[in-house]
């Protein structure tokens, strides 16, 4: 921009020169027509070019001015969005001798969390889930992480550690108008708007982030040079190492080092192994760099990758865990509710996993089918994923006029309702099929209600819910059917839907 300027103002005063100069008359003889033509010809050529040089530069001055404001928001907005604190540490310190010292710094912040994310992956139900624990990080600390060792913790360190005690319980009239009236004065009603975490799932907490620097990761050498006639040939990954080339490994990427017999060395790779050999095995996955600790109140996920995380409040996705999990798979339906079939993948020894409630994206025979969420707060053995719909198995419920009716008794009112479902397994395997349906429970003795037909179902009486388990070869249909009676005084009414 400034040369820019500097040829502009060149031209500027050039043109005015030649404006200055612009008479033409000589000081005892007049001009010839001869050089009055040649004098206009060099002004007019010269004119010309001076101002078409200065229209070019305003112009490309206009352009780079846009260009420049441009790069002026763009830095604003970066700058609004990496906004870096500063402040200062205080230290007291005492040492009994005067010297340089190293000092390791390490500080506690609210605004680093996680959450956990899964992807459950299926590609047949004949085969075990794959389930990746993930992490989603952020941080907004003002800092940002560079080459840091990451440890993820269940713990909730926002929470109070004390214990609840239970005080009397005195009953007394309340005025809730008085009461509301009261939060308003204190400001102190609650609302989402309130919550730590802004926009989150509810019931959510801010997990524990560790943050560790890493050291140097070249490993410890002796000054001695070994003896290359006593080293032991190494094997890692079926691969031939020299104890040089071992050596320049880095220690983390090492799973594991097993020691094979002499005889069996040599048979197998000749005389270069008859120093032993080491069965070297690296890690060849994420979830083999994390090591998972359960402690007595929390667990925590020992992440050795360096990872660089910015302060700017983004997700940093985080792999932890790939598991396979041996899952029973079943379709589920509740015709009454929804005549679409479900996929459920049920998981049992679910506490070895670890996890913690989060959402989980499914993705079935490499096809991405939706989201779920996983609560493994349960107190059931065993946990349901749903996976999905399968518009291959049909399901229809209808009433059976035939089979139902109405009848007066007295001042009571009976009615008989009957359902007839059907299933048909349209898929081109074996199908097990968990339907559900239901019977009302009356909660008052001025209601009546009996079971009279269930089609061999298990029923809970308590809740009035009916269970069958089919099995349906490809192509096959069942009926089932549930018949039920309700009596009531005539002059009332009930909710039979």
């Amino acid at each position: 921009m400034q040369k820019l300027i500097y040829r502009q103002k060149t031209d500027n005063e050039l043109l005015e020169l030649l404006m200055a100069n612009k008479e033409i008359r000589g000081t005892q003889t007049g001009v010839s027509v001869a050089e009055l033509i040649k004098m206009v010809d060099y002004y007019k050529q010269k004119t010309l070019e001076l101002q078409t040089e200065i229209a070019g530069y305003k112009d490309k001055e206009a352009d780079l001015a846009i260009l420049s404001g441009k790069l002026q928001n763009a830095i604003h907005e970066e700058e609004k969005k990496n906004t870096k604190t500063t402040g200062k540490i205080i230290l007291q310190l005492l040492s009994a001798v005067a010297g340089t010292f190293e000092f390791t710094i390490s500080y506690l912040t609210p605004t680093a969390y996680w959450n956990p994310l899964y992807d459950i992956k299926v590609n047949k139900i004949t085969e075990p889930v794959n389930l990746m624990y993930k992490a989603k990080l952020v941080q907004t600390s003002g800092i940002d992480w560079h080459k840091v060792k990451l440890t993820l913790s269940t713990a909730v360190p926002s929470k109070s550690n004390n214990a609840p005690l239970l005080k009397t319980w005195f009953l007394h009239y309340t005025n809730p108008v008085a009461d509301m009236e009261d939060l308003l004065k204190l400001n102190s009603i609650p609302s989402a708007s309130n919550s730590f975490l802004k926009g989150r799932m509810a019931g959510t907490q801010l997990n524990d982030v560790v943050v560790v620097g890493y050291g140097n990761n070249a490993t410890d050498k002796t000054t001695e040079e070994k003896n290359k006639d006593t080293d032991p040939l190494y094997i890692v990954n079926n691969k031939p190492m020299t104890a040089e080339e071992f050596g320049k490994l880095d220690q983390r990427v090492i799973k594991s080092v097993t020691t094979m017999a002499k005889d069996n060395a040599i048979a197998l790779y000749g005389r270069q192994a008859e120093n032993g050999v080491m069965m070297v095995t690296l890690k060849d996955d994420l979830s083999d760099y994390v090591s998972v600790n359960d402690n007595q109140l929390n667990v925590t996920f020992d992440i050795d990758i360096p990872y660089d995380i910015s302060s700017n409040g983004k997700e940093n996705q985080i792999a932890l865990k790939e598991y396979t999990v041996p899952s029973l798979f079943k379709f589920y339906t509740v015709p009454k509710l929804d005549n679409d079939v479900y996929l459920l993948g049920e998981i049992s020894e679910w506490e070895k996993l670890n996890l913690i409630p989060g959402e989980a994206s499914i993705i079935f025979e490499n096809t991405y089918v939706g989201k779920t969420f996983i609560n493994p707060g349960s107190t059931e053995d065993t946990i349901n994923l749903t996976l999905g719909k399968d518009k291959r198995i049909v399901v229809k419920r209808e009433k059976i006029s035939d089979y139902s009716s109405v009848r007066f008794l007295g001042n009571n009112k009976e009615q008989i309702f009957t359902y007839e479902t059907t299933v048909k397994n349209n898929k081109s395997e074996e199908a097990l099929i968990i339907l559900k349906d239901q019977y009302p429970i009356t909660s008052t003795k001025e209601i009546e209600s009996k079971l009279i037909e269930s089609d061999d179902a298990t029923i809970n009486e308590d809740n009035g819910i009916l269970t069958w388990k089919l099995k349906l070869a490809p192509g096959e249909s069942k009926k089932v059917r549930i018949k039920y009676s309700i009596k009531y005084q005539k002059d009332k009414v009930v909710n039979l839907n």
